[in-house]
Order: C-alpha cells, then structure tokens, then sequence
C-alpha cells in the first residue's frame, strides 16, 4: 500500500504579493480603473468571493423592503455617535473625532443618511466571536456607532483609533489600521460601503486590498486628513474625511458601483 503524496501550496510572502501588485499596475497603463477590481489576485479570497454571474433586476423593490430591517430618527441616539461612552469605564487608546460631509457629485448635501461604522479597537482585535487575532479584548470598546446627517450632509463620530491587526492573505500580512463605513441612502437595498484610512500609515504599500484600486488618486481619496480645528483640547484629534457618492471623484466602495 502507497500512500498518496497531497502536493502543498506554496507559502505566498509578502514578496510574492509585492511583486504581483507591480505587475498589475505596470499592465493598468497611465490610464488605472478608479473603483477597485473584484478580481484582484493579489488579495487572494476575492478570487472565490466576487460574483460570476450576471446582476439580475429585482423587480419590486418594495416587497424586499418589507423583510428588511427597519429604523427611525428615533433610533440613533447621540449615544450610538460616541463609542467611547458606550460601556462603564473608558476604553483604551487615543481618542479621535471623524467628521465630515456626504456629498452628490454636485457637491450637494445628502441629508438623513444613516452612517454605520464598525473598527477593530486600539489593539488591532474586532468584538466579534469568530475574531482569531490574540490581542487583548477591551472591555469597555465593542466598535460599533451609527448617526444621520445633518441638513448640510455632515456626520461625527467620537471613537479610538483602531491599531493593525494580521490576516491571513499570505504570510506576515497586516492591514493597515481601518474604519469600515456603510452609507444606506433611502433604503437598505440602496446600502453602500467603503474603508477609511489614517494619513502616513507604512503598511499602505503592503495590503492588497488598499492597493486593489489601480488609480492612485482614488486610494488617496479614502484616507483621512488630520484638522486640527477639529481637534479638541485635551480630549481627542481631529480628523475629516468627506464621502462623495458618485461622478469622476466618487469614493471608492466596496461593491464597486
């Protein structure tokens, strides 16, 4: 009896994904998609992730409404903007204000939008049970916040900036340090959403999913500016990032509409 030899996959490094990314841009030319490829090899679960299939049209919009969920104004308190007063104690890491304004390619206000955030906390770990990274828990962070905007489009949120974490896209990969947003317009079949970065992060270079937007200008449009009006003494940093929803200076999302 022979036993039958299983040839293993060989372990992808990160000089393995650097160099597939310099290759898909050298193939892009001086004119790169703007919005993210679904089949980008380099992040490699996009690879079995993405649809095959034609988009079919739903044709009443309206009965898929009926078996979703549903929410008021009522619904979003200050409360759920701040997610540094959510628990009895204060969470650990350095506190940070996100604000900023969600705009048509017009640049006109989009009023009443509910925004959803949710991050890692200052350890680099998600509040979440399938969540494997062994970095400390804190108590007192889920990661989790909602608020509307204003008549002027804007929104604010109070939080902890989220650390780094690892994942297992290849060998030693980390993602940089991330806010996931969701944007659901009039509707939740209409739900939008898209990361925002922090300014200078040195794993910008490495993460594939960040650099699965050929066009360099777009990347840049997801990372946050530090404001330092926006800044408040001795409380938090200050940091705006602006969601444009469409036209040539669109915010990259994830879906890639």
């Amino acid at each position: 009896m022979t036993l039958e030899v299983v040839p293993q996959a060989p372990i992808l490094r990160q000089a393995d994904i650097d160099k597939e990314i310099a290759e898909l841009r050298e193939a892009y030319g001086p004119n790169p998609p703007r919005q993210a490829q679904r089949h980008y090899p380099p992040y490699r679960s996009s690879l079995t992730r993405h649809p095959n299939q034609p988009l079919f049209e739903i044709r009443d919009p309206e009965a898929v409404e009926l078996t979703g969920p549903v929410f008021g104004a009522s619904d979003v308190t200050e409360l759920a903007s701040d997610l540094t007063r959510q628990h009895t104690g204060e969470p650990l890491g350095e506190r940070m204000t996100v604000s900023g304004r969600v705009v048509d390619r017009q640049g006109r206000p989009v009023r009443g939008q509910l925004i959803e955030i949710w991050q890692a906390n200052a350890s680099g770990r998600y509040a979440h049970q399938r969540e494997q990274h062994p970095a400390p828990l804190d108590p007192n962070f889920t990661g989790y916040g909602r608020c509307l905007t204003d008549d002027e489009g804007h929104y604010r949120f109070t939080t902890i900036k989220p650390g780094p974490y690892p994942w297992a896209n290849h060998l030693n990969a980390w993602r940089p340090a991330h806010i996931h947003f969701s944007i659901f317009g009039t509707a939740f079949t209409q739900r939008l959403i898209t990361q925002m970065y922090f300014p200078g992060d040195p794993l910008f270079p490495y993460d594939p999913i960040f650099n699965s937007i050929p066009d360099e200008r777009a990347r840049q449009r997801l990372i946050a500016a530090y404001d330092h009006d926006l800044t408040e003494p001795e409380f938090s940093l200050g940091f705006r990032w602006d969601i444009v929803l469409d036209g040539p200076a669109a915010t990259w999302i994830e879906d890639g509409k």
